[in-house]
């Protein structure tokens, strides 16, 4: 097994900091740059995915690599959610992490035992189909955090409900490994005590929260964070 940087985002994500994360609705530094102005801990990039809520189709690692290695040089915590049927080979996680990735994230169903053995932290989706068995499998991946994609497309953009929070809840109780919320559902400020008391360890909020111009996603993010 990899070991792990105990990277400043890690840390956060484990002592109870509740760092923002941004996934980018598309791959474009001036919204990397908004979401890190607005006080967002770690950004997210997508590879070999078309992203549903968003629109967009995110290419492989050698077609991404032009933005990536200028994401790079902005210096924050980044992560990637490598793909579906098609991720990256062994050698271009390598490079993932050589450009300062940390963390790489799949649904449960694409997990290929090759990326396990990278050295970028695991960051397996559960999905709405997910069981407890699943959490407890994924719980158990050494060095994993979790992400509770759970919720069916039809409720994207919707309000958070206490069914919702009912459920993040459980997932964190009965996971030994930090639990990151993504914002399929229209995360607000308001509802921030609340992802917190459910035991979720972050917010990942993605177009559905940030919209997609830098000004949008500047302004949600900052809301989100002076809510924490």
């Amino acid at each position: 097994m990899p070991i792990y940087p105990d990277t400043s985002l890690y840390r956060a994500i484990t002592t109870g900091q509740f760092p923002v994360i941004v996934s980018l609705a598309r791959h474009d530094l001036d919204l990397a740059k908004a979401a890190l102005d607005g006080g967002a801990g770690a950004i997210k990039v997508h590879l070999n995915a078309f992203h549903r809520a968003s629109g967009t189709t995110f290419g492989s690692f050698t077609e991404e690599r032009p933005f990536l290695e200028e994401l790079a040089k902005l210096g924050a915590p980044m992560l990637v959610m490598a793909g579906q049927e098609t991720v990256p080979t062994s050698e271009e996680m390598d490079s993932l992490a050589d450009l300062g990735f940390e963390g790489f994230n799949v649904y449960v169903d694409h997990l290929q035992p090759h990326l396990l053995q990278s050295r970028l932290r695991p960051m397996p989706a559960l999905s709405s189909t997910s069981t407890d068995e699943d959490i407890l499998r994924l719980a158990a991946i050494p060095g994993a955090m979790i992400e509770a994609s759970i919720m069916e497309f039809s409720g994207y953009g919707t309000a958070l409900t206490a069914e919702d929070l009912a459920r993040y809840k459980h997932i964190a109780a009965l996971s030994s490994a930090p639990v990151i919320a993504p914002s399929q559902k229209k995360f607000t400020p308001a509802n921030i005590p609340a992802l917190r008391a459910a035991g979720i360890a972050a917010p990942l909020l993605g177009v559905v929260v940030t919209g997609s111009t830098p000004q949008s996603v500047g302004a949600s993010v900052a809301a989100i964070v002076e809510a924490r």
